[in-house]
């Protein structure tokens, strides 16, 4: 994984991008877990919301690492 991302001339750092990929796929996450009515069973959402982006993150990483 290279340090920076050249983007129309400005450096964007890699771990930027691949924390707005894993935050657009736990906003997936979460409408799928509303849609569902999953949230019932949550005790507090915030933090469970916190811990889906976390572990999404790391997956992220590691898929990024393999690719």
């Amino acid at each position: 994984m290279i340090g920076e991302i050249d983007f129309y001339g400005v450096f964007v750092p890699s771990v930027l991008v691949l924390m707005l990929v894993a935050y657009l796929v736990s906003l997936a996450g979460r409408w799928v877990f509303e849609r569902l009515g999953l949230y019932r069973f949550i005790w507090h959402r915030s933090i469970f919301d916190l811990g889906i982006y976390v572990i999404v993150l790391g997956g992220v990483v590691i898929l990024s690492q393999r690719l």
